[in-house]
């Protein structure tokens, strides 16, 4: 569900006090899209948002999450936008951000 060597990589990368910056505003700026997918998804805006996501996730390592996305994003680039599993991709952020906060929680990124 979570790459931790790429989040040990990008906190490498980046250091330490930086990546305790970007994981807050990684999580806002995905929670906001994620919201309104939950609540009013919009097909015609959906590859573009999917797309978004996919690339978050990717850099911080939701790779379960960054799946579903791409697959989305593929369906929607076909025009396929309605057979989008949108509550299956909000599952998955909400439990990638779970066992993400409760893994850096743990040390599993250091």
């Amino acid at each position: 569900m979570i790459d931790w060597e790429r989040v040990n990589t990008l906190r490498a990368e980046i250091g330490e006090e930086d990546f305790e910056e970007v994981v807050p505003l990684f999580i806002e700026e995905v929670t906001g899209i994620i919201d309104t997918l939950r609540d009013t998804p919009d097909l015609s805006r959906l590859e573009e948002d999917l797309h978004a996501l996919k690339g978050s996730a990717l850099n911080l390592g939701f790779t379960d999450f960054s799946v579903l996305c791409h697959k989305g994003e593929a369906l929607s680039a076909k025009g396929k936008a309605s057979e989008v599993d949108v509550p299956a991709i909000v599952a998955s952020f909400e439990a990638s951000e779970v066992t993400f906060t409760s893994g850096l929680s743990a040390g599993k990124a250091a």
